[in-house]
C-alpha cells in the first residue's frame, strides 16, 4: 500500500468543511485522496440557506464496487466524517470492515461526527452503528457531545471523564481516544495536574489517550489552547485530517505526536481565518445574533463567509515542520 487515502465524509461547493477541509491538507502533506461525497451541498448549514443531494446508500455501494471491479489501489489510511443516515452509514461500516480484514495495519481514523453542544444533527439511527463501527477504528476524534452519546456517560466531573475513556479503550477496543476543543469547566481545571498550563477559564483542552495491549489503563495526554472568539466551520475537520496525516504508528509517540502537531497548525489556521475577518467591513463580521439573522438572512451569510477557514492563504501552515505543542503526560489522570 502506498500513502494513500480513502475519505469519506459531506461536500460542499462554496467554502472548507468537510472533505473541502480535509482533501487539500492531506495532499499538502503529500497523500493521494480519493474521495467520495456522503452529501453534495452548496455550503455548509451554518449560512441558513443550503441545498443540494445527500448520496443515497446504493450510490455509495455502487462506487465502492466499480473501483474494486477496477481494482483500483486500496488506501494505506481511511478517514470518514460527516455521514446523515443509517443506511449510508451501513456502507461505510462495511467497507471499512473489509479494509481492515484485507490490510490489519490500515489507519483508520473515524471522526463519529453526529452532533455538538447537546444537540444531534443526525438521524439517532446511526449512534448504534457508530458504536459498532468503533472497534474498527485505530483513532477516534469524537468531540465532548459526541463521547457523552457513545458511551452513555454524562461527563460532569474527573470519574464519569474516566469511565468514559476507559469506555471508548476497553469495551469498544479504541486503542487511540482524541477529544478536542473541551471548555475548561471549573472541574477540569481544579483536576488538571500543574505540569499541564490550565491556561485561562476561557481556554479549550484537548485530550489524547493511547492504549495498547492488555494494559487496564491508558497513557494520556494534555494540552490547552486559547480560545479564538467567533464560530468557525470545519475546524474538526482539519484537525481530524491533520492527525490523521502526522499519526506514524513507528514513531515514538504516535499520538501525542501527531496531535500535538495538527492541534498547533488548526490553531495557526483558526487564528489566520480571525485576523482576516477582522479587517472586513463592520457588517461582515457582525456578532451572532438569531434575532437580526432572521430578519437579515445575509447578515448570517456575509459572518459566515467572512470566516471559512484560510486553508489556500494558510498552506505554508500545513505544509510546516516547525514546533509544535507539546501534548504533556497527564501521569495522575487514572
Amino acid at each position: 500500500m502506498d500513502q494513500r487515502v480513502l475519505s469519506i465524509q459531506s461536500h460542499v461547493t462554496y467554502g472548507y468543511v468537510g472533505g473541502k477541509a480535509a482533501v487539500f491538507p492531506l495532499q499538502c502533506l503529500g497523500y493521494d485522496v480519493d474521495v467520495i461525497n456522503t452529501v453534495n451541498f452548496s455550503n455548509h448549514s451554518g449560512y441558513g440557506r443550503f441545498g443540494g443531494t445527500k448520496t443515497s446508500a446504493s450510490e455509495l455501494q455502487q462506487i465502492l464496487q466499480i473501483m474494486e471491479e477496477n481494482q483500483l489501489p486500496d488506501p494505506s489510511r481511511l478517514l470518514t466524517g460527516y455521514i446523515p443516515g443509517p443506511e449510508a452509514l451501513s456502507v461505510v461500516q462495511e467497507v471499512a470492515a473489509k479494509l481492515r480484514k484485507r490490510h490489519p495495519k490500515l489507519i483508520y481514523l473515524l471522526d463519529p461526527v453526529m452532533g455538538d453542544s447537546g444537540v444531534l444533527y443526525v438521524s439517532p439511527n446511526v449512534v448504534s452503528i457508530y458504536r459498532a463501527m468503533l472497534p474498527l477504528a485505530t483513532i477516534i476524534t469524537p468531540n465532548w457531545f459526541e463521547v457523552e452519546t457513545l458511551t452513555d456517560f454524562r461527563i460532569v466531573d474527573p470519574q464519569s471523564l474516566r469511565d468514559a475513556i476507559r469506555g471508548l479503550h476497553e469495551e469498544y477496543q479504541v486503542p487511540n481516544v482524541v477529544v478536542s476543543s473541551i471548555p475548561m469547566k471549573p472541574w477540569l481545571a481544579e483536576f488538571l495536574p500543574e505540569e499541564i498550563p490550565k491556561g485561562q477559564p476561557t481556554d479549550l483542552l484537548c485530550i489524547a489517550s493511547s492504549k495498547s495491549g492488555s494494559e487496564r489503563n491508558s497513557a494520556v495526554y494534555a494540552c490547552a489552547v486559547p480560545l479564538i472568539p467567533g464560530y468557525f466551520s470545519g475546524v474538526g475537520d482539519l484537525f481530524s485530517a491533520l492527525v490523521l496525516a502526522h499519526f506514524d504508528p513507528d514513531g515514538t509517540s504516535p499520538l501525542p505526536d501527531a496531535v500535538g502537531k495538527a492541534l498547533t497548525k488548526t490553531h495557526a489556521i483558526v487564528q489566520l481565518t480571525h485576523a482576516y475577518a477582522q479587517t472586513l467591513e463592520e457588517e461582515d463580521r457582525a456578532n451572532t445574533d438569531d434575532e437580526l439573522d432572521e430578519k437579515d438572512p445575509m447578515r448570517r451569510v456575509r459572518r459566515m463567509r467572512g470566516r471559512e477557514l484560510r486553508l489556500i492563504q494558510g498552506q505554508e501552515i500545513i505544509r510546516g515542520e516547525g514546533s509544535s505543542r507539546e501534548m504533556k503526560a497527564w501521569e495522575t489522570f487514572w
